[in-house]
């Protein structure tokens, strides 16, 4: 309140000031007369901010009352200021408003002077006058409201942009926690899913011999030596800088799948293996999602299926298909009673073939039939996407 108030309050002795200076048109009124005006016109400043239309209604006011009794040089100046206000502070619309009001009264000012003067160059005077006091001060306050207005749009859209950018870095930060998460379900679950099983096996039956025992403890250590040497590939790659992470002699293919094959023969299960087509360099996105496909289908005949397993990989002219079909729904193995499944597996299955562009298919191998599990996927031979996971290549 006293940011505004002392404006005014100098305002209006800088106006009686000239009111004692004689800074007025005599019209035989007492010169105490012309505090008036000047009052009414100093009221409106305090309410500059807070009400525009208020502070215009005493400025006209005041300017009116000081025409028939002035005018004083101080209430016409601090009018200006009422003007000002109302055009910069009040509505969008008013500010039109003022600007084509106050140039029609500009014009008709100069024409009423030199109609009664009988004298153009009176025209031209108070035409000048008369837009020195309105247009002026409207003017002005149109240009620095544009400039504010436009300084807040910049400031939306800046916060606006900044607000995409966050959304954007919290949409690549869950879509690499999402990347991160599947490879390490791929690499994780095929080889303890395989230590499970074995282990289980080995401590549930007491007449297994002692090569029996010491070929499923083999097993065991490969599978943990394998999941370790992939889990530190997978941490270096995270570790390294830059775009260039890749590394071709670790990352897997799918034309390593017999390797895939010959590790679930030894976990236990009979495993019919065909290839057809000729197996060929394939981009490495397909070929990671085709290998990662196989790895998650065959530890899912492990771990809720049964013998025999049969995998088929055909490499035809644009695409490539992978197809693992499982007997299921008899009695499960021994030892892969207590393995649980979160259903990780087939999201991440499904997402790695849409990913490269690909279908994914899993489910019943017929219609009404649960006695064989399908897992299917159609991949492209040429990548069909420029989001390719980085991870455990």
């Amino acid at each position: 309140m006293l940011r505004a108030v002392l404006p005014a309050g100098v305002a209006f002795v800088v106006g009686v000031l000239l009111i004692a200076g004689n800074a007025y048109l005599p019209r035989g009124v007492p010169s105490w007369v012309l505090v008036g005006p000047l009052t009414l016109v100093c009221a409106g400043i305090v309410v500059r901010r807070r009400a525009p239309l208020v502070s215009l209604g005493l400025g006209v006011a005041g300017i009116v009352f000081d025409g028939f009794v002035g005018p004083s040089l101080g209430t016409v100046l601090l009018f200006t200021d009422n003007l000002y206000a109302a055009a910069l502070y009040g509505p969008a619309r008013l500010a039109r408003v003022l600007l084509g009001a106050t140039a029609v009264l500009t014009i008709a000012a100069g024409a009423v002077a030199g109609f009664l003067m009988a004298d153009w160059r009176q025209l031209a005077v108070m035409g000048i006058q008369a837009g020195l006091v309105l247009i002026t001060p409207v003017t002005t306050a149109l240009v620095l409201r544009e400039q504010r207005d436009r300084a807040a749009a910049e400031r939306a859209r800046a916060e606006q942009v900044a607000h995409l950018a966050e959304l954007d870095r919290q949409a690549a930060i869950s879509a690499e926690r999402t990347r991160m998460a599947r490879e390490l379900h791929d690499m994780i679950a095929n080889h303890f899913s395989a230590i499970a099983i074995q282990s289980t096996a080995a401590l549930s039956r007491k007449d297994l011999d002692a090569a029996t025992v010491r070929a499923i403890m083999e097993s065991v250590r490969e599978n943990s030596v394998k999941g370790m040497a992939e889990m530190r590939a997978m941490i270096g790659l995270l570790r390294q800088e830059g775009d260039d992470r890749e590394s071709e002699a670790t990352r897997p293919r799918l034309a390593d799948a017999e390797s895939l094959v010959e590790r679930a023969r030894r976990a236990g299960l009979d495993v019919d293996m065909q290839v057809e087509g000729d197996v060929r360099e394939l981009p490495a996105a397909v070929d990671l999602a085709g290998y990662r496909i196989l790895q998650e289908a065959l530890t899912n005949a492990m771990k809720h299926g049964e013998s025999p397993v049969l995998v088929r990989i055909a490499y035809e002219d644009e695409r490539i298909s992978v197809r693992v079909e499982n007997r299921v729904g008899g009695r499960r193995p021994r030892g892969v009673e207590g393995l649980p499944g979160a259903g990780a597996g087939l999201v991440g299955m499904q997402e790695r073939a849409v990913l490269v562009g690909g279908t994914f298919e899993a489910g019943p191998a017929a219609a009404g039939d649960d006695g064989v599990w399908r897992v299917a996927a159609v991949l492209p031979a040429e990548a069909g996407t420029d989001d390719v996971p980085a991870l455990g290549r």
